[in-house]
């Protein structure tokens, strides 16, 4: 009976080693697809841990940590000038029925660079880059302040739980700095938040005359609309007697934001210094005295500041010589890797 029992005993026991050496196909592709790690890290994922999934996964976690941060410590010296400039709109002002709610604004724009264009344009990246910016949106705190536009302390954010865009309520797996350690272990490559800007505005406290709106623009995306190589976000005013009449109209609101789009795309595609030239003479750095060259309609090559004129009062916004319509109050060009302006 005792022979017996050794033999099964022994039997199971190879039967148990031979499975943990080579981990089953089938719990190699589970683990993987969990986690997105490599099949050789998920083998040993699994053969440290005989085949348990659950403890495989403790155990990336733990391994993660350390070879992150070894990793990260391997990169430190080299150069990053590819990457994302990726922006976060919470709450786009009046109108909007989301964020700060009321007309609010709540926005962000974040630098994330790494080596190369291949890791540039990975899917993980992209993600990582859009949950920053929306951890920055989110826990910027409403200033008093001459400019609309305030850099993010990079200590801060990277201390600051990373908030997934996509599942905001969802508990937080790290932090923004630990996540992107985590990033540079699972990529290999040198990985770090260069710049953050953020923008929260309030509702102005008025009768309902004057509205604040976010326009944005990002160009050359992947697979996110929201990032790329250039980013723009530029704040604007509505101050018009017809504004909450205007705003419940869907048209007015369509209308609206083809002008917001044109308006970023316009900051974006031209060089645009400032909204209006510091001289009597026309700058075409000034973002007024520039061929509105991004809007659509305007076939007779006006300016930015013709046209913002003429579309208040075709539709509405203002009558005649009335004071009014719709302006350009600050606005925020990235474009990755530049070295003149990292504010």
């Amino acid at each position: 009976m005792l022979k017996s029992v050794q033999r099964i005993s022994l039997r199971s026991s190879r039967l148990y080693s031979t499975g943990a050496t080579k981990p089953p196909v089938k719990l190699v592709a589970e683990l993987r697809k969990l986690t997105e790690v490599s099949i050789t890290k998920a083998r040993e994922a699994l053969t440290a841990s005989n085949n348990d999934v659950n403890l495989a996964l403790q155990w990336l976690e733990k391994d993660l940590v350390t070879s992150g941060a070894q990793k990260a410590a391997k990169v430190d010296g080299r150069f990053a000038g590819e990457g994302l400039i990726s922006t976060c709109v919470l709450s786009n002002g009046v109108g909007s029925r989301s964020g700060m709610g009321h007309g609010g604004v709540r926005a962000a724009m974040i630098e994330l660079n790494c080596e190369t264009d291949f890791v540039g344009r990975n899917e993980l990246f992209g993600r990582l880059a859009a949950d920053i910016a929306h951890t920055a949106a989110f826990i910027t705190d409403p200033h008093s302040s001459e400019t609309a536009f305030q850099s993010c302390s990079l200590d801060m954010l990277n201390d600051a739980p990373l908030i997934c865009q996509l599942q905001p309520h969802s508990p937080s797996s790290g932090t923004v700095g630990s996540s992107i350690r985590d990033m540079i272990a699972k990529v290999g490559e040198k990985i770090s938040l260069r710049r953050a800007v953020s923008l929260v505005e309030s509702p102005p406290q008025t009768h309902g005359n004057v509205g604040l709106r976010l326009a944005s623009y990002s160009h050359g995306s992947v697979s996110i609309p929201s990032q790329g190589r250039i980013g723009s976000l530029a704040l604007l005013a509505l101050k018009s007697p017809k504004l909450v009449e205007l705003m419940l109209s869907e048209k007015f609101q369509e209308d609206l934001k083809r002008l917001e789009r044109s308006l970023a795309r316009q900051i974006a595609g031209f060089e645009t210094i400032s909204i209006q030239s510091p001289s009597v003479q026309p700058s075409e750095t000034a973002l007024y005295d520039q061929q509105f060259a991004m809007f659509p309609e305007n076939t007779s090559g006006s300016t930015v500041s013709e046209v913002l004129r003429s579309w208040a009062q075709d539709r509405g916004l203002i009558d005649g010589e009335q004071e009014g319509g719709v302006a350009v109050l600050d606005f925020k060009k990235w474009t990755l890797g530049e070295t003149a302006d990292i504010s």
